[in-house]
């Protein structure tokens, strides 16, 4: 089964640093097969005859040996990413210079508190729906704000065991 996983948290601002090259040398060693690194972002797509869950716990398990820290990793089959990508979430949205579409991937189903679609008072955040295992925001780009405002709102609302990642990423991972 052909699998991406999405790592949480490397290589934003500098800190965390892994490197691609690294992370296939890792996947190798733990008996995957058809490894790709997608962006310098934490995507690696790979081929397994276990399960996500299997996956996701063994992934973590060795990044935690091999860097003595906890990377948080969801995985989510080619399939799955295929048929999100396919039902086109952000149909009919116009984007902008001062806009970014993005999805993030939930480690388990939450419920959030607030009605959709859910606009921030400054209107930089749109939340357009929640599924049990992925969050579509539209973000208006201000110059008081940034995308570091939409992960601390996020993860708020659903929890750190969460992963975002761009709309056009969630596509070139898909074309993978």
């Amino acid at each position: 089964m052909r699998y991406v996983a999405l790592l949480r948290g490397i290589n934003v601002g500098g800190k965390s640093k892994v490197s691609m090259e690294d992370l296939k040398k890792i996947f190798l060693s733990l008996g995957f097969s058809e490894i790709k690194t997608l962006l310098n972002s934490g995507n690696v797509i790979f081929s397994s005859d276990k399960n996500e869950i299997e996956s996701k716990d063994i992934i973590e398990k060795a990044l935690s040996d091999h860097y003595l820290k906890v990377i948080p990793v969801l995985v989510r089959s080619i399939d799955a990413i295929h048929a999100f990508v396919k039902k086109d979430p952000f149909k009919g949205i116009e984007v902008t210079k001062d806009t970014r579409l993005y999805i993030t991937f939930l480690s388990e189903p939450k419920k959030s508190s607030f009605s959709l679609p859910f606009i921030s008072s400054d209107k930089a955040i749109t939340i357009l729906s929640v599924s049990d295992s992925e969050v579509c925001t539209l973000v208006t780009l201000l110059p008081q704000k940034s995308t570091t405002d939409l992960m601390v709102f996020l993860e708020k609302e659903f929890g750190k065991q969460i992963t975002t990642r761009n709309w056009n990423t969630v596509v070139k991972i898909d074309k993978s």
